[in-house]
This record gives C-alpha cells, structure tokens and sequence, in this order.
C-alpha cells in the first residue's frame, strides 16, 4: 500500500470521516469529494479506487484496498 494512502486514511479517521453504522458496516467519508461518502466493510468499498483495483493490478497477486479500507483498519485500532 502506498504512503499516500496511508496518509489520506489517517486524515479520514483524524477528521471523524468513518461513521460505524454496524458491525463489518462503515459510511466513509470521500477523501477527494466532501460531498460524497462509502459504505465500507472490512474487505469491499464502493468507492472507484477499490473498483478499479484490479484493473489496474490485474495479475500481480494483490488484494484490493483503498484508503477508505485502511481507514477502517486504524479506526478500530485506536
């Protein structure tokens, strides 16, 4: 994972941008569009990022993850 988006995750939690709505359910706000929010569980986002991953991945043998994910990861961590 990129230090940009370790970096656009721990901005998303520091601002209180990841809202737990239920137990693996989390709204996530956009770090790009103020506007706009993602439903979140511990392995799939609606946002482009994780949709796009592994087109732009395809073949290297990752596992899809945005920024919205790590947020998820050190929400629950802190």
């Amino acid at each position: 994972m990129s230090e940009a988006t370790k970096r656009k995750a721990k901005k998303l939690v520091e601002i209180g941008g990841v809202i737990k709505i239920d137990e693996d359910l989390y709204q996530i706000k956009s770090s790009s569009d103020p506007e706009k929010s993602y439903f979140v569980t511990s392995d799939s986002c609606e946002c482009p990022g994780f949709k796009n991953f592994y087109k732009f991945h395809h073949g290297k043998g990752l596992k899809a993850n945005c920024s919205h994910l790590e947020a998820i990861r050190i929400f629950k961590d802190s």
